[in-house]
């Protein structure tokens, strides 16, 4: 199978899809101004995201799409002042998530929502941030007041981090099969897709 190029037109709804995607993602981390919820964000980002992810994957099916349009938002989160571990993190996981589509040849729905599951995770970043460079993180944190990041540092461990992974990992397939769904009932219909 000969792979296909990115063109302009792919790079430009790259673009389109990911700045839909910032806004979902902001707009579900709100929650976080309550602290236990952040431990829940990449569970709900997961679920309300998958549409948008599945669409895009639906609409570009080419090698690099993926990746290039996961690490948008982590750029975007490093130049609004996080640390460089959301940035690593995220690259990591969407050379996963990449790999993971490319088995499936891009088009393959199974191999997709695998994908995208691996790809939520990569907002535990977010959080991991806590554990992995601590100082910055909670110097970031102190304009939400010191209480909110005393209850932070009590609710960011390791320990929590595994579910927060797996309800990342969970959160995924959920939003990449309610996206399944959606995708046929109305986008396919449509000739969105």
């Amino acid at each position: 199978m000969k792979e296909k190029k990115l063109k302009i037109k792919d790079l430009v709804t790259i673009g389109v899809f990911a700045v839909i995607y910032f806004v979902v993602t902001f707009a579900v981390g709100m929650i976080g101004v309550i602290p236990i919820l952040f431990l829940i964000y990449p569970t709900i980002l997961g679920i309300v995201s998958g549409t948008v992810v599945m669409l895009f994957m639906a609409k570009v099916q080419k090698p690099w799409a993926l990746f290039i349009f996961g690490m948008l938002s982590p750029l975007i989160m490093l130049v609004g002042g996080h640390t460089y571990v959301i940035l690593l993190h995220a690259f990591a996981v969407m050379i996963i998530a990449e790999l993971i589509r490319r088995i499936g040849h891009y088009n393959s729905f199974k191999y997709n929502m695998l994908s995208f599951a691996i790809f939520n995770t990569w907002i535990c970043g977010s959080l991991m941030q806590m554990l992995w460079a601590r100082e910055k993180y909670i110097e970031l944190s102190m304009m939400m007041g010191k209480e909110y990041v005393d209850i932070l540092i009590k609710l960011i461990t390791y320990q929590h981090m595994a579910l927060v992974y797996l309800g990342a990992i969970i959160g995924g397939l959920i939003g990449a099969n309610i996206g399944r769904i959606l995708l046929k009932k109305h986008f396919i219909k449509a000739g969105i897709v």
